[in-house]
This record gives structure tokens, C-alpha cells and sequence, in this order.
């Protein structure tokens, strides 16, 4: 047992069990939430430095308490490795997370008041892009754009004649629950003929972008934000990238604008996964998260499951159980049964409610991390069918997760 593990267990046994708890349900079952991801040991080591407990206001050259020539260093490496990465004029690596790196932006750039389109949060888009609950939506006057009734794809066209009319300081492309390519160059485009900013939130899809799977939102977006976990596999914060003319702006927007001294500890451990995202397994990792997302696409379509867009172009799709005599929320409650963790999801023209959706979203980025292939992801497609299929059958349920516990055996994560 190492020292760490010791003192843990020493000091405080309760959590220590807790720790060990979650480790257990992580090993025995299946992690399919499209926004969750595994980081490497190396990362963890990171997190779990002496980096912790150091304050530093400021930035690289530019602190307001003393003692931060190391803390310079690290933050400074990884501006440097992310700017490599995306291949960025500027890089911020102090987000918290990428609600406030979104919030940042929006502070950063515009006036209260301005006007921004952003995807509708039912059709795919986040909190953040102008929900009326979310301070976003509170303090900018965001117009909604969605997806087609018909096809569930982002239509360019709609989103210019939309416009045209609303006239936005910004335009903002990026979602959370959208299975499908985003075309950023069209963005950029349509941007430019209303004379708008052309902003891009990549967080689901960074990793992605990174291994060339999915087309990057340079050189045509301004402003980028991203999470640096999902398919990029990092530590849970965020990071803005943006054109040289925006870099003044975004800086004094984090800091002193939105945030205070920076995570030390988890901007070394984002420079670590910008590491790991430069070697050449990392782009096959990213890969096979798309080659895993549409084998299982297809199984489950294989299966009878109804998908939006009926399929997936990246790391997530959308189930619409309309049809299946379940709602989202009892989908989710029912796969959780059988070690198959999911979140309940709005479809796009959802006529439930956000608590209790007509569907859930999945995702492949931690199974992949696990080195779940193709084959793992056509058993996968059938027991979440089964499971919804027969929801009400105690006897199958436990049936499918002693199979889940079983394959799970070949493919632990943490020991």
C-alpha cells in the first residue's frame, strides 16, 4: 500500500471507503454518459500534487503574491501545449470549468444586453448557450436557433434567415447532444454576412478535433472554448482559445473578471492530457471512440432502438424511446439496474419534461479509455435494448448485469 492510500486511510477511513466505493462501481460497470471520461494515472498524480496549495492571481510573468516561478512554468506549458494542440494564436488554461470559460467570453466581449444566438438547450445546445434560467440567458439576450423537425440537423440556412433578423453581436456554434458533424467554416460564413463574432464551444468533441476525426473550428471561429475532459480525456476544468486581438480581452475577462487564483494542481494535470494528446495513440484512441459510437449506433438500431439522425457522425447519440413504453428517466433507472450508467435527455420537439425526457444520450469516450472495441459495443447494443425491452422483468435485469459484471472483469480501470 502506498503512503498516499495510508495517511488516507489513517485520517479518514469514511472517505477512503468512499474512494474505494466508487472504484468498485466504475470497474463493474459501464460508463456510457458522453460528457464522462477516465484520466490516465499520470493526470491523477497531477491533480494530487504539492501545486494545490499555492495562490496565484495573475498570470505567467504577471502574479500578485510572490513565490509562483515554478507555478509560471507549469501554467506556462501548458498555454504553450494546448496553443500547439488547436493550433491557436491564444490560449487561457485557467477556467474552472466550461460554464464560467463560456461566461468569461461572453464577459470578456460583449455588453449586457447584446444580442447572441446559440442552440436551443432541447435540440442539443447547453445551459450556457442561452438557457433563460442560466445567467447567460439572464443577462445577454440570446436568440435560440434549433434543429430541422424532420432530418433533427442544425439547417444553415434557417440559422441565417434567423439572422438576418435577430441581427446578434454573436453567433455561437457547439452542443452537448448532437450527433452529427458541425460544419464551423458554415458558420463562420453566415457569421460574416451579419457582420457577427464567430464563436465555437467544442468541448464534447476537442478530442475529436485534435486526432483530425472531427473538422477543426480553426482558423474559422474567434473565440473557442472548451472542457479539457470528455473525449479530450483531461482533468474536469476548461480552456479559451481565441485570435490575438481577442487575447487582452479573454485574460482580463477569467481573471480578475470571473475568477480568482487559478487551480494550480489541475492546470499541470491539463498539461499532462495536452501531452498525452500529442502522441500518436491518442489519435488512435480517438478513432476508435468513433469507430465504437457507430457500431454501437448500429446495433442498437440492429435491435429496433429508434436514434436521432438515426445514427452518429462522432462520440454520443441520442435514443428517442418515444415508442419504447419508457420514459428517459426510467431508462435511466432501469440500465442503472443492470450497471449501464446513462443520462435522461430531452429529443429535440420533446413534449415531456426535462426531468422526465423521451430519451437518454450515450456516449462511447470512457469505454473506449477501457479498451472496449467493436465487438464489446455490439453486446453492449443488445443489453441496453434488453434492458428496455424488459424493464419490468426482475429476473432479466439481473440476468444482463451479471453479463455486464462479467465482461467488465476483462477490462479493469482502476486496481
Amino acid at each position: 500500500m502506498d503512503v498516499c492510500k495510508k495517511e488516507l486511510i489513517e485520517n479518514d477511513k469514511i472517505i477512503y471507503d468512499l474512494i474505494e466505493a466508487e472504484k468498485k462501481r466504475l470497474n463493474e460497470g459501464l460508463e456510457l454518459i458522453a460528457s464522462e471520461n477516465f484520466v490516465s494515472r499520470a493526470v491523477l498524480d497531477a491533480i494530487g500534487s504539492t501545486l494545490i496549495n499555492k495562490y496565484s492571481e495573475g498570470y505567467p510573468g504577471r502574479r500578485y503574491y510572490g513565490g509562483n516561478e515554478v507555478i509560471d512554468e507549469v501554467e506556462q506549458l501548458a498555454i504553450d501545449r494546448a496553443k500547439e494542440l488547436f493550433g491557436c494564436d491564444h490560449a487561457n488554461v485557467q477556467p474552472y470549468s466550461g460554464s464560467i470559460a463560456n461566461l468569461a467570453v461572453y464577459n470578456g466581449v460583449l455588453d449586457m444586453g447584446d444580442k447572441v444566438m446559440g442552440l436551443n438547450l432541447a435540440h442539443g445546445g447547453h445551459l450556457t448557450h442561452g438557457h433563460p434560467i442560466n445567467y447567460s440567458g439572464k443577462v445577454y439576450n440570446f436568440a435560440q436557433y434549433g434543429v430541422d423537425k424532420e432530418t433533427h440537423l442544425i439547417d444553415y440556412d434557417e440559422v441565417l434567415k434567423i439572422a438576418k433578423k435577430e441581427k446578434p453581436k454573436m453567433i455561437l456554434s457547439g452542443a452537448t447532444a448532437y450527433p452529427r458533424i458541425i460544419d464551423f467554416k458554415r458558420f463562420h460564413e453566415l457569421a460574416e454576412e451579419v457582420g457577427a463574432m464567430c464563436m465555437a464551444d467544442v468541448s464534447h468533441i476537442a478530442g475529436l478535433i485534435i486526432a483530425g476525426i472531427h473538422p477543426s473550428p480553426f482558423p474559422h471561429a474567434e473565440i473557442v472554448t472548451s472542457t479539457t475532459h470528455k473525449t479530450l480525456r483531461g482533468p474536469r476544468g476548461a480552456i479559451i482559445m481565441c485570435k490575438s486581438k481577442f487575447a487582452k480581452d479573454i485574460d482580463r475577462a477569467v481573471f480578475p473578471g470571473m475568477q480568482g487564483g487559478p487551480h494550480n494542481h489541475l492546470t499541470a494535470a491539463k498539461a499532462v492530457a495536452f501531452k498525452e494528446a500529442q502522441l500518436p495513440e491518442f489519435k488512435t484512441y480517438a478513432a476508435q471512440i468513433v469507430k465504437n459510437a457507430k457500431a454501437l449506433a448500429e446495433e442498437l438500431m440492429t435491435q429496433g432502438m429508434e436514434l436521432i439522425t438515426g445514427g452518429t457522425d462522432n462520440h454520443l447519440m441520442l435514443i428517442d424511446l418515444t415508442n419504447s413504453g419508457i420514459t428517459g428517466k426510467d431508462a435511466e433507472n432501469v440500465l442503472g439496474k443492470v450497471r449501464i450508467t446513462v443520462n435522461k435527455n430531452m429529443i429535440p420537439y420533446d413534449p415531456r419534461t426535462p426531468f422526465n425526457p423521451s430519451g437518454i444520450r450515450i456516449g462511447t469516450p470512457a469505454i473506449t479509455t477501457r479498451g472496449m472495441k467493436e465487438s464489446e459495443m455490439k453486446a453492449i447494443g443488445v443489453w441496453i435494448a434488453d434492458a428496455i425491452k424488459h424493464h419490468d422483468s426482475e429476473h432479466k435485469l439481473e440476468s444482463i448485469r451479471s453479463e455486464v459484471c462479467e465482461m467488465c472483469k476483462g477490462f479493469i480501470l482502476y486496481d
